[in-house]
């Protein structure tokens, strides 16, 4: 085991400092250079990336959404105000004395004044208000009239039964709280995004590596093979066979150059980098000695994943939807109720001097559908159909995301063994290559050996890097289900204020 991890180090000591030679090689003179691991790529792109930036902004909408509902739980003073109304138009009028009517004109000056402080009483679905109201009226040439409500208590009560301030006392705090766990699921996401533009970097800079050696590898032993063809021990198939590998191996650095400016771009896109920016990816020299128990995750999926709060949600929404079709389908009855104290006089001074007058009075209004040719019942039971389904659904979709958090945990635990096992392959492939490629200077191998040594390592390479990349998205995506930190033991809940400042 101790030799494993050591030759591990050693192997990725030696490729860091080649990506650092191919890198340097590869830049532009105007270019800046920037090493960074993927700890440091993960940190910038939470910081300053289009995807983080985005995420938050959807979160913030969220709160904001919230905070709108708790505001409507809050007391509301409105003021609304006519300061001037002016009319002029001509009206017929009756005269007593001929007995015709004759048009006159008519000129009518108003102003109005009304303020209110309002509260939705959650408990019922009610409103009730606190109302002082002024207005005056002046027609054509005679006196200005007032009129005043200096206090007046009024309450409006529907009695269908359906209370959508309930309703939203049970959703909105549900959805807040969703969508600070998808806001933490956005920002996993981002991090299994960074890892896999930053391997990508990586797997890069390590075809280039290949395709170099390969070819320098293919040009020495073309020459070897045109100095053994003319001495006969070489036939001309196998110098061919040579030729041609020489010129694909300088077909394929010319295509590993294309492909690592490509990777490059796309990390420097995803975290918000200047194009002009060349980042030497130093890959991750060790990884956590981590296993994580299946029960344990699904406790955390269960308590922090944001979709079971979204199928909570759903049930919840296709029940509202039921109690309001069957409330606003029926019989619909409103009572409203009002007490006070109101003033009418002539004079301006007076209008809120005693004695006065009182201001109170109570309706019910009914609305029912007599003959619906069964439109109620229709609109009821297609209510029940939606919730039948998506309770369907929700149970569908937990048993899926059970089962696929039981295959993911099963595959992370198994991929540190995968990390050490490639790299151990690695290090046998390079010796074996070692081997061979000096047997064949002396003439005990042939080409074809050769070549099946050469794949052999660089397939070995490239799984030890798919096996570290596969490693740290697991790594993540573990996270992401869980919104749990099980290298740290804590929530990623706690970690929320701290990304938002970022």
């Amino acid at each position: 085991m101790q030799y494993m991890k050591k030759t591990g180090v050693l192997i990725l000591f030696v490729c860091s400092l080649y990506f650092t030679m191919v890198a340097q090689e590869e830049m532009d003179p105007q270019s800046t250079m920037l090493q960074m691991t993927l700890d440091d790529a993960i940190n910038l792109a939470e910081k300053q990336s289009l995807y983080s930036f985005r995420a938050k902004n959807m979160y913030l909408a969220r709160y904001w959404e919230y905070r709108s509902y708790k505001a409507t739980r809050l007391p509301a003073l409105r003021l609304r105000t006519t300061p001037i109304s002016y009319s002029q138009s001509v009206s017929s009028e009756y005269d007593f004395n001929t007995g015709d009517f004759r048009f006159v004109p008519f000129e009518r000056l108003s102003s109005n004044l009304d303020l209110t402080l309002e509260q939705n009483v959650t408990f019922t679905g009610g409103k009730v208000s606190l109302q002082s109201n002024a207005r005056m009226i002046k027609n054509g040439d005679g006196d200005a009239e007032f009129t005043s409500v200096p206090f007046s208590i009024n309450f409006s009560q529907p009695l269908n039964g359906y209370n959508r301030f309930r309703w939203m006392s049970k959703i909105e705090p549900l959805k807040f709280e969703k969508a600070k766990k998808e806001f933490l699921v956005d920002m996993e996401n981002l991090k299994i995004r960074v890892t896999n533009a930053f391997f990508n970097v990586v797997m890069s800079e390590i075809n280039l590596k290949i395709s170099r050696t390969n070819y320098s590898n293919a040009d020495t032993l073309f020459r070897v093979g045109k100095g053994r063809f003319e001495i006969g021990t070489v036939t001309q198939d196998e110098l061919l066979d040579l030729e041609l590998t020489l010129l694909n191996a300088n077909l394929a650095v010319t295509k590993a150059k294309i492909m690592l400016q490509q990777t490059r771009s796309s990390l420097n896109s995803l975290l918000g980098l200047n194009k002009d920016v060349v980042i030497n990816c130093v890959v991750p020299d060790k990884i956590p000695e981590l296993k994580v128990d299946v029960n344990e995750v699904m406790k955390f999926v269960l308590e922090n994943n944001p979709d079971f709060l979204g199928y909570e949600q759903q049930l919840l929404e296709a029940n509202r939807r039921i109690a309001e079709t069957r409330a606003t389908s029926g019989l619909n009855a409103t009572v409203q109720a009002n007490i006070g104290i109101n003033k009418q006089t002539l004079d301006l001074a007076d209008l809120y001097s005693s004695p006065f007058g009182n201001e109170k009075g109570v309706s019910l209004g009914l609305q029912m559908p007599l003959l619906d040719w069964g439109e109620r019942k229709g609109k009821i039971e297609m209510a029940k159909s939606d919730r039948d389904v998506t309770e369907a659904s929700v149970r569908q979709q937990r048993i899926d995301l059970e089962q696929s958090v039981i295959i993911q945990v099963m595959e992370f635990n198994v991929q540190d063994d995968q990390v050490r096992i490639s790299a151990k392959a690695d290090t046998v492939a390079q010796m074996g290559y070692d081997v061979t490629k000096q047997r064949f200077m002396i003439d005990k191998v042939d080409v074809i050996k050769l070549n099946s040594a050469r794949n052999s390592l660089d397939q070995a390479r490239r799984n030890y890097v798919n096996s570290l990349a596969q490693y740290w998205k697991g790594y993540f995506n573990i996270r992401k289900l869980t919104l749990y930190d099980f290298e740290n033991n804590h929530s990623l809940l706690d970690e929320l204020d701290s990304l938002l400042e970022q």
